[in-house]
């Protein structure tokens, strides 16, 4: 079935939203945690974050348009720093219902019998049971002219990854962690390596490296 641009205009809208959501497949999905001034925090599923930069050490995520209040959003600007942590399938069904609409003075760790935890002196709560956690510092946030998605760059300051999914030459696997990916705005996947390739150069087929 093709669909011309004309064609997704006409589309039913729960139709062409999650055709659209659906378009690129699997991706990284994650659990964003922040604390707000009065010190209640916050947890939210997020399925656009990715990759920017190694160094500085950079990731990005996507927060959609101001249309409802954007707890999450809020806090990070605010606070000044967060938390991104993997998702396992012993949750993913308690980190899918944070995307509901809880009010501001609700704390979804409490509220779905997930346990936050503290690192340090690293101010924003991290998941407990997340094998991944990911601290992070707002370096900045930009709006996006086409559709008035905000664009959240944070700076990775703190990781904490659990023995054993981390090779030596600095790979973390998503297997062995366990980490599930999202499709479209309610399906959720294992994940299962198929094998790490080499450094690709022209004339050289690709070949599985040794772990």
């Amino acid at each position: 079935m093709q669909f011309t641009s004309e064609d997704i205009q006409l589309l039913d809208g729960r139709f062409r939203r999650n055709l659209i959501n659906s378009l690129h497949g699997a991706k990284s999905i994650g659990l964003v945690a922040t604390i707000d001034s009065n010190g209640l925090s916050n947890l939210a599923i997020f399925s656009q974050i990715f990759h920017i930069g190694a160094n500085p050490p950079l990731i990005g995520m996507l927060v959609r348009p101001d249309s409802v209040d954007r707890h999450t959003l809020h806090n990070i600007q605010s606070q000044g720093t967060y938390t991104i942590q993997h998702i396992k399938e012993s949750y993913y069904k308690k980190a899918h219902q944070t995307s509901a609409r809880y009010p501001k003075e609700v704390s979804e760790f409490q509220e779905l019998g997930l346990n936050e935890a503290y690192i340090g002196d690293f101010p924003a709560p991290f998941l407990e049971d997340a094998e991944l956690k990911i601290g992070l510092k707002l370096r900045s946030t930009q709006t996006l002219q086409e559709n008035g998605t905000v664009l959240v760059i944070g700076e990775v300051v703190l990781i904490d990854v659990a023995n054993g999914a981390l090779s030596a030459d600095g790979f973390i696997d998503p297997q062995i962690l366990g980490t599930i990916a999202g499709g479209g705005l309610d399906a959720y996947y294992k994940l299962e390596k198929l094998s790490r390739l080499n450094y690709a150069k022209p004339n050289l087929p690709a070949q599985e490296l040794s772990e």
